[in-house]
């Protein structure tokens, strides 16, 4: 069987960030006028006062120090809250394609291709920012690609899912090379009045170019070895936005359609079942966790990864073994580990060995077992 590789990746980084103090800064404010408004309510019972956060607080709990969005000031804005992304007309570039457009570029670039040698596009990701038409047809049309584009979702397993997808359509012969892209702006999900959350998201792009080995025109590539995937139902991670929302007149809250996580919960949950499905993976290709140069994890806390490698390969998260971007860019759902492998591959060798891996909402896991080759 013709082996399939991935020759190139990009990432498009916000210009603006936000550190922890700028963050809680702007959470507290809330909470001091919230108390203060309420504070009758407070008194006799009828209402809880809200809780204040602190960076040091939000370090220990998830390892992020700061993270990139698409807007500053509406995020920070204790009376908004939100990012403040305006409106487009219809005849313009969504902001997603536009995102998609710059990470995929860099990812073209890198693999030495041009939109023509580009048969098909998948953007995938934790939202859309309209049902349809699909961002991935958009996408396909800003770059001049010819062939099918499509978007897919399964959170913050979004990329992982798309390469196992991508991989089958060559497989298939359906197309030789595939552009899948993960345009994640999960500031515009979050819920920045929530003290155990509002810190977690941060926006990026990223951009991955998966194609035939005979069509690859690099010589430097990391073979796919193997994919695998799984899902679990599961609340605990859940966002109740959708196309429904609007036949249910006074029936939910706005935080209920937002980002909502029993943290506790997901924490002891995910982390069996994603060591498992690793472990499994490993053993299926007949490699033991101690042959693998690095591990790519998802992005989503700090504490979770250290218990993973510890289940894995027995010994504590450092740099070089599983590298993390959690400090700057704050959990990006299905990009984490993408925006992990673009930065952290560079030194690999002949027949080096890595795994990139997400879990999250689902529950879903995608695993993703890579060799380097030269070709």
């Amino acid at each position: 069987m013709a082996r399939i590789v991935i020759s190139g990746t990009g990432v498009f980084t916000p210009p603006f960030s936000i550190s922890n103090e700028e963050l809680v800064l702007s959470f507290n404010t809330f909470v001091q006028n919230f108390n203060k408004e309420h504070h009758e309510e407070i008194a006799s019972g009828a209402c809880q006062a809200l809780a204040e956060s602190s960076a040091e607080f939000i370090e220990r709990a998830s390892g992020i120090k700061s993270r990139f969005v698409m807007d500053r000031e509406g995020v920070l804005d204790p009376e908004v809250m939100c990012p403040q992304l305006p409106k487009r007309d219809v005849e313009e570039r969504s902001i997603q394609c536009e995102i998609s457009v710059a990470a995929a570029k860099e990812a073209l670039q890198r693999a030495g291709k041009n939109a023509e040698d580009i048969d098909a596009v998948i953007v995938s990701c934790s939202n859309m920012e309209r049902p349809y038409p699909a961002i991935a047809v958009e996408v396909q049309e800003a770059l001049g690609i010819s062939g099918f584009a499509f978007d897919m979702n399964i959170a913050c397993s979004s990329a992982t899912f798309g390469i196992q997808t991508a991989v089958d359509s060559i497989f298939r012969g359906n197309a030789r090379a595939i552009l899948m892209v993960n345009p994640e702006i999960c500031s515009a999900h979050l819920n920045f009045r929530d003290r155990d959350s509002h810190f977690i998201f941060g926006d990026v792009c990223t951009a991955m170019i998966i194609e035939q080995e005979e069509y690859c025109s690099k010589k430097d590539v990391f073979e796919i070895v193997g994919t695998k995937l799984a899902t679990k139902y599961s609340t605990n991670i859940y966002n109740g936005f959708g196309f429904l929302n609007r036949t249910r007149p006074g029936q939910g809250t706005e935080k209920e359609r937002l980002f909502v996580q029993e943290g506790r919960k997901v924490f002891k949950e995910v982390i069996p079942i994603a060591t498992e499905v690793i472990r499994n993976h490993l053993t299926e290709h007949n490699i033991a966790p101690a042959d693998l140069k690095r591990v790519w994890l998802h992005q989503a806390n700090l504490n979770m990864n250290q218990l993973i490698c510890k289940k894995l390969l027995g010994t504590e998260i450092t740099e070089d073994v599983t590298p993390t971007i959690l400090d700057t860019y704050a959990n990006t759902a299905s990009a984490g580990s993408i925006i992990c492998f673009h930065q952290h591959h560079e030194d690999f060798r002949e027949h080096d060995l890595g795994v990139i891996c997400s879990f999250g909402a689902g529950y879903s896991v995608g695993n993703i077992i890579v060799r380097r080759i030269c070709l």
